[in-house]
């Protein structure tokens, strides 16, 4: 995932695990911190338990958190490191106590915006660079950004660094593989088509990247999709995980 994410828990912990095919005993963390991932994980919960998931882009997590990405690229840490000694549990104090999800909501809102507040916006580089790849889904090369920015390489790949936790080809990677994820599943005929229209070489380069970022290729989402049954709206848009229950 190319986002960091906040997760406050009380009651039974969630389990992690490197998957599929990992053989490493789970985790179990009530609260975390997790910057962003390039390797599949597992989640998963054993017994009741109530949390709250706070997604951030990777500008809005190192505007909050305080600290450069490249610290939490690929880890998960307790809050606390980060947050300030005790936070966690007073705050999860506070959202148990609550009594509804939009009064938990209420209470993580004004936390976040209390920490953002006079804390400086990305550099007007950094966000350009963000905003490039994130709208073209990754689709752009280190040299086509630094064309495009006016700005140098290693310009590009130090506020990388700092604000994302990665550099842009890990990043565009990243961004390719979750565009391809919410494709419209009827747009293309093959997965041929889809892998060029979203960047990729070609299928087997897709299938490799869906392989180390999701432990999964295309043809074993296609079976694990086939099991599930699209959402019957009118509104609704068939999307790539679709797909693969008609390839």
């Amino acid at each position: 995932m190319a986002s960091a994410m906040l997760l406050l828990g009380w009651g039974a912990p969630l389990h992690l695990r490197a998957g599929p095919g990992g053989d490493a005993p789970p985790s179990q963390w009530t609260a975390m911190i997790a910057g962003p991932q390039t390797e599949p994980i597992l989640a998963g919960y054993s017994g009741p338990g109530h949390a709250i998931e706070v997604d951030f882009t990777p500008l809005g997590a190192h505007r909050c958190l305080g600290l450069p990405l490249h610290h939490l690229a690929g880890a998960k840490v307790h809050p606390d490191p980060v947050m300030g000694t005790g936070w966690t549990a007073r705050v999860t104090e506070r959202l148990a106590a609550a009594q509804d999800w939009a009064g938990r909501w209420a209470i993580v809102d004004d936390i976040l915006i209390r920490r953002l507040a006079g804390r400086p916006s990305p550099p007007p580089l950094m966000a350009e660079a963000w905003n490039l790849l994130h709208a073209r889904g990754g689709r752009m090369t280190l040299r086509e950004l630094t064309e495009t920015t006016g700005r140098g390489s290693r310009r590009i790949q130090t506020l990388f660094r700092e604000h994302i936790g990665f550099p842009p080809q890990t990043l565009s990677r990243i961004l390719r593989f979750q565009r391809a994820l919410t494709v419209p599943a009827d747009r293309y005929g093959s997965l041929a088509e889809l892998a060029t229209a979203t960047g990729y070489y070609d299928q087997a380069h897709m299938s490799r990247d869906f392989r180390a970022l999701s432990g999964y290729t295309p043809k074993h989402l296609c079976s694990i999709a086939a099991q599930e049954k699209a959402m019957e709206t009118s509104d609704h848009h068939m999307t790539f995980s679709d797909f693969f229950a008609h390839c």
